[in-house]
């Protein structure tokens, strides 16, 4: 069995491949779903001797199937969000506290100590529906930063233009994390001229304004907020780990989840860095569900292991993805 300390102390390559085929290994026998799939991709545990030869799970499972690789009591059940009549996915947790360590940690490697920060959220699409790992995860940030000014802004818009500026004149350090609809909303309100605050977007217009592409949205967010750059994060119900940007559409994983760009056209196998593929991701913390998940997310990898999302499959694009009837 990997343990904590194992997943969450990798420095180097050579450590993660190591975790990654034990990971492997270990869903395999533990995980009735994911073994079957790979049974039909006529892939043996035994014939697995690098990362590149392990398959990744379609994420649309997590739609259809419990994926689960641990006989423990579900602790905590986190869902997708979803239009009306749309199967959801679900994502079930034997071990909170591998989430907890995970984003915890990860924030920590690209941000530093949370207590230096007053943490914001705008976030109303997830905080209107149960089962959000996001509102998990912020929500504990908030309480992790000790600062009284944290917390959460549903639609007073007006109550949180007040305290942006209040909070900017005491020059404390500001994260202000919002789902990309509301962040618009918000500085169609007000125009900022923010040098305290990190604005991170999550993404997605959940169907409330006409999609944008990443360049023009960021040049809409940085005037409107007065800011030079724009922070991502990426993450997703099916996964216990995120990657952030720190600009630029730019995304860096911690150091252990690391992703690889499949081939549209054969996903088995890969393309070169600076090619269009789409993402798969290793999420080692997810070690209690699949930790080899092929997303619908087209993207490219560079040479620095960082990578950049570009859109998302339609879905007639999908290919090798038709083994949906395990």
């Amino acid at each position: 069995m990997i343990s904590n300390i194992d997943i969450f102390s990798i420095t180097n390559q050579k450590q993660f491949e190591k975790i990654a085929l034990k990971t492997f290994r270990f869903q395999y026998e533990n995980n009735l779903v994911y073994r079957e799939f790979c049974e039909l991709m006529k892939v043996e545990k035994e014939t697995v001797k690098d990362i590149k030869q392990i398959p990744f799970l379609p994420i649309q499972f997590f739609k259809s199937h419990n994926v689960i690789s641990s006989n423990e009591p579900i602790q905590q059940l986190f869902t997708s969000s979803g239009t009306s009549g749309e199967n959801t996915s679900k994502h079930f947790v034997t071990d909170i506290s591998l989430y907890e360590k995970s984003y915890q940690n990860g924030f920590s490697q690209f941000y530093g100590n949370i207590e230096d920060y007053v943490v914001l959220a705008l976030l109303p699409s997830y905080l209107e529906r149960g089962g959000s790992s996001l509102i998990y995860m912020v929500s504990d940030l908030i309480k992790k930063s000790k600062h009284i000014e944290s917390g959460f802004h549903l639609h007073d818009n007006e109550a949180l233009i007040s305290k942006l500026i209040e909070l900017e004149n005491t020059g404390k350090n500001i994260i202000l994390i919002g789902v990309t609809y509301a962040l618009l909303d918000l500085i169609e309100q007000h125009s900022f001229q923010l040098k305290n605050t990190i604005i991170m977007e999550t993404g997605g217009m959940k169907g409330r304004r006409k999609e944008l592409i990443r360049e023009d949205l960021h040049t809409q967010l940085c005037q409107g907020f007065g800011v030079s750059a724009i922070h991502s994060e990426y993450g997703m119900t099916e996964l216990l780990s995120q990657a952030y940007s720190l600009g630029n559409g730019i995304f860096e994983c911690p150091s252990w989840m690391q992703i690889l760009i499949r081939d549209t056209e054969d996903a088995l196998n890969y393309v070169q860095n600076g090619k269009t593929g789409g993402i798969n991701v290793i999420d080692l913390a997810n070690i209690n569900s699949c930790s080899f998940i092929a997303t619908q997310d087209l993207g490219k990898k560079y040479p620095n292991a960082a990578f950049e999302v570009l859109g998302r499959f339609d879905h007639s694009d999908i290919r090798g993805c038709n083994l949906m009837v395990v």
